[in-house]
């Protein structure tokens, strides 16, 4: 707290070169105050931002895969190989960086073999999620055609420049299924006879994967094991794998959210054999959704969830209150992780996150799971992925739930519509952060003010991260104030800058979103900075997210 006073004292001091709007947009005036302040500390880096924080999940979910990225290859909707162009075509846009596939709880239904092999010989098999379909729904969303496999998959994720990370049947396929499928995958061309199968669908060479999970969600879905008793599939699952010279980075199913025995448990027993057995895991996977908006009334999972389009002032912060738990679940986790791994070997991988409310706001009508994402959800979903920047040597992977027509979906499709929803503006704004060297950075604002159900409660004012690649500084954040303004003073501790530039998201209306007939309500909007050496403000809209981009020279 001295270090922090002393650099609000000295904010017009030596080192920092402070950034002034254009006279050509509307801006704080001259003679209003900054009410808030962001220091940049060049002298206190945190770590590399690993590319994978920003990545994507995708499930046999409903529309998730087959309408939202398979429309296949006969298709009149514009494919590449039956895979949808427009998907394709963003997807690279946002640098994506790593999808996860296939789930989810559908994962530890799946059999890896039922995807290979030519298309019209491959068997259907009931969904996971099928019980939770409408009887009017497509057959490929209630019983699983299999027309995207792995190679199917693999190959999307080629298109897009992303790494696939693959996800393990624990629940109820023997190990042997797990070690042949990493044979299929990465086995050398001609050298098993699951290369020649691989090489006559077409990849004679290798995929070499290297992230699996193995298992998902095993506390639940994936087998209501207890941590004792999952630790010991692990090591299981885990032993003798081939690698083919590849490292494999295997990621372990972790706790849900605050679930601090499922992390020691597990950790305890999977260490009986040994210290070494550390070097067994890559990654514990830690998930958290954001979904109780009943303000402490119930703990009821359908109850407790709000609407995603029809919500007060009250839900929009009650929901970023629910996601702001995200920082506290990685902080407490990493410790528990550190009460056995002194070395930090382990990292989180947070596969899946993301807001869910209740039923009714799909674009696309019986599309489970399906809902519409406003500016809300743009400004939860920049305030995670700030949490994941500010973090970098603790999370080395998190995948955004899900990536089409599901929960927190970055686009929504249906047929030969596609529409880019504010989440996916939020990954566009914020992809220039990946691979660099996050910055410690000192965020101060006045607290917000909203009634809750008759008590006075309150909200942090201004929230970010910043990271530098090159001489090239990016400074993410939001303003989660519905109504006010906030006027930014901005201080570079260490630098100076050379040129500046301002994008954002914000809408006068905070339900505001994306539909197939309006594309545009929430897009991000560009404006210019100069520098100044003087005391100036920048002002950050109500309920907006906020990138800017700063060369230094």
């Amino acid at each position: 707290m001295n270090r922090r006073r002393f650099l609000h004292q000295g904010a017009v001091g030596t080192a920092g070169i402070l950034l002034a709007p254009r006279s050509d947009w509307p801006t704080a005036p001259q003679s209003r105050a900054a009410d808030s302040h962001i220091e940049v500390l060049f002298d206190e880096p945190l770590g590399t931002i690993s590319p994978n924080i920003y990545g994507h999940f995708v499930e046999n979910l409903s529309g998730v895969l087959y309408d939202g990225i398979w429309v296949g290859d006969k298709s009149p909707v514009a494919n590449i190989d039956g895979l949808r162009k427009s998907l394709i075509e963003h997807m690279r846009k946002i640098k994506a960086t790593v999808i996860r596939f296939p789930g989810g709880c559908f994962a530890d239904s799946y059999d890896w073999r039922d995807g290979i092999g030519p298309a019209e010989k491959r068997p259907r098999r009931t969904n996971f999620w099928a019980m939770g379909e409408s009887e009017k729904a497509p057959a490929s969303h209630r019983y699983d055609p299999n027309a995207v496999g792995t190679n199917e998959f693999v190959h999307f994720c080629k298109l897009i420049g992303a790494e696939p990370y693959l996800a393990a049947n624990v629940r109820s396929l023997p190990a042997s299924a797990f070690q042949q499928w990493v044979e299929y995958c990465n086995s050398p061309a001609g050298s098993t006879t699951l290369a020649d199968m691989r090489a006559a669908a077409g990849y004679a060479d290798p995929f070499r994967v290297k992230y699996w999970g193995v298992g998902n969600e095993s506390w639940g879905c994936g087998g209501e094991f207890t941590a004792q008793e999952y630790a010991v599939e692990f090591r299981r699952y885990s032993t003798w794998l081939p690698t083919y010279g590849d490292n494999l980075n295997l990621i372990a199913s972790g706790p849900n959210t605050d679930d601090w025995s499922w992390t020691r448990d597990f950790l305890v027993e999977a260490l009986r054999k040994g210290p070494g057995e550390l070097h067994r895991i890559f990654g514990m996977a830690l998930h958290h959704y954001a979904w109780n908006l009943s303000r402490g009334k119930t703990q009821d999972w359908v109850a407790g969830k709000g609407e995603a389009l029809k919500f007060e002032a009250v839900d929009w912060y009650e929901l970023l209150r629910e996601g702001e738990r995200m920082e506290g679940l990685i902080t407490g986790h990493w410790q528990v992780l550190s009460e056995f791994d002194h070395q930090h070997r382990v990292k989180l991988v947070v596969d899946e996150w993301g807001p869910w409310y209740r039923p009714g706001s799909e674009a696309t009508p019986g599309d489970q799971l399906e809902q519409m994402p406003t500016l809300r959800d743009a400004v939860f979903s920049g305030m995670t992925l700030d949490i994941f920047n500010r973090h970098p040597e603790k999370v080395a992977m998190a995948n955004c739930a899900q990536l089409i027509n599901c929960l927190n979906s970055l686009y929504l499709a249906h047929e030969d519509k596609f529409v880019v929803t504010p989440v996916g503006h939020v990954f566009d704004l914020y992809a220039s952060h990946q691979g660099g060297q996050s910055l410690r950075t000192v965020f101060s604002a006045p607290n917000l003010h909203y009634d809750r159900d008759g008590q006075a409660s309150s909200y942090w004012g201004l929230k970010g991260s910043a990271s530098l690649r090159d001489k090239n500084l990016t400074i993410t954040a939001v303003n989660p104030s519905t109504s006010e303004p906030r006027a930014v003073e901005i201080a570079l501790r260490g630098a100076t800058a050379k040129e500046a530039s301002m994008r954002f998201l914000s809408n006068a209306d905070i339900h505001a979103h994306n539909t197939f007939e309006q594309h545009d309500a929430v897009i991000p909007q560009t404006k210019p900075l100069t520098m100044s050496g003087g005391s100036l403000v920048v002002e950050f809209p109500p309920a907006s997210v906020v990138a800017l981009n700063i060369q230094l020279s």
